[in-house]
């Protein structure tokens, strides 16, 4: 087992890989205590090559694998590939390119909404993976054999699976669904939370119009602090504590001492003083510059219509081979038995092909669902 702790040894492993169509990659991190995703391994696999590298050795500097990542001929292959996304969105001021998400491969070609990384190698490769250091702190060193080799198989697995799905995708002729998926997967908006924009992961149930500026700003001096000083939110201000002085704004170290949510004594320190600040700031911001929260009830889609499309949905899926997941939501369902021109994805592409153009047909009368040989069959009625 190759474990690389240095920069020469990397840069040597590096070219090997940029020499070869596609590679493996996992990583090992944690961020229990932080903001930021501690990276604790990376592990990478190409055909004949692989190894696990110490991000956390002394003389050891990332960037020939940050190069790796970044160079277009070579497609990088993860499973569930966000966490590990967000990682090396920080580090390289980019989203690596080009892309393979073996879930969402899986998931075009049948396997589920969603499938784990274990049931899936099970599934393609019959591999029984050890499970037994899956809770490790991989902040600590020494690492033992065992954990090592756990973390190695990640991505000789990987390895093993991606020509599998990739040809299974050829021959479906579902490649360009995958790669519309991993288009999505390029934005960089979602690794990284912009300050201004952190009340939008808020649940704003019950927020009143005069809340909203104070629900706002606090959420951004949360965000800003967060991340300044790598830690998780909830160690800055809980949720509930923003909503609390939103709905009390406070005006001085008394008023926000009353506050459930603020533990004793916080109201005199420098953190409860910019606080105060932030409430002041966002109390005076203008009606009209704030987002509307107040929306119109929403007009109910036709519970039966509804229910067909989801009988219609589950009957394409199965027919294509297809986890539902990637084709339609719920909320997808009902925007579609409302209007015909709904602005979501099962409208558009091959969802549309797939389902979205049945669905339609179904609204319309021109295609029925019945029964044949105890199984949801489409006729033209």
């Amino acid at each position: 087992m190759q474990v690389i702790s240095t920069t020469d040894d990397l840069a040597k492993f590096s070219k090997a890989l940029r020499a070869q169509p596609f590679v493996a990659v996992d990583t090992e991190f944690m961020r229990e205590k932080t903001y930021w995703p501690i990276l604790c391994l990376i592990q990478a696999a190409g055909d004949g090559e692989e190894a696990i590298i110490d991000p956390l050795a002394d003389a050891i500097d990332l960037a020939p694998f940050l190069e790796l990542l970044s160079d277009k001929k070579v497609v990088k292959v993860f499973h569930a590939a966000r966490q590990d996304l967000e990682i090396f969105y920080k580090l390289l001021g980019e989203v690596p390119a080009p892309l393979f998400d073996t879930q969402i491969a899986a998931m075009a070609c049948g396997f589920g909404d969603q499938i784990g990384y274990e049931p899936l190698m099970r599934t393609l490769l019959k591999a029984k993976i050890d499970k037994g250091s899956r809770f490790t702190d991989w902040a600590r060193r020494p690492l033992t054999e065992a954990q090592l080799s756990y973390a190695l198989s990640d991505v000789t697995h990987l390895r093993a699976a991606y020509p599998i799905l990739a040809e299974s995708l050829e021959k479906r002729e579902r490649k360009h669904w995958v790669e519309e998926e991993m288009e999505a997967l390029n934005n960089g908006d979602l690794y990284h939370v912009k300050p201004e924009q952190a009340w939008k992961r808020l649940k704003l149930k019950g927020v009143r119009p005069k809340e909203m500026g104070v629900v706002m700003k606090l959420a951004e001096w949360r965000e800003r602090e967060a991340q300044t000083k790598d830690t998780p939110r909830s160690r800055v201000l809980k949720d509930e504590a923003i909503f609390e002085l939103a709905r009390l704004q406070p005006r001085d170290a008394k008023g926000l001492g009353r506050a459930r949510s603020i533990p004793s004594g916080f109201e005199r320190s420098r953190a409860g003083a910019a606080i105060l600040d932030t409430i002041k700031e966002g109390a005076e911001l203008p009606r009209e510059d704030l987002p509307r929260i107040d929306k119109p009830e929403r007009e109910r889609a036709p519970a039966d219509v509804v229910e067909l499309l989801k009988v219609l949905l589950k009957r394409q899926c199965e027919a294509f081979s297809v986890a539902p997941k990637l084709i339609a939501s719920s909320a997808d369902l009902e925007a579609i038995a409302l209007d015909d021109e709904a602005d979501v994805a099962a409208l558009a592409g091959w969802r549309r092909e797939i389902f979205g153009e049945p669905a339609l047909r179904l609204k319309r009368g021109e295609i029925a669902l019945k029964l044949k040989k105890g199984a949801v069959d489409i006729i033209e009625a």
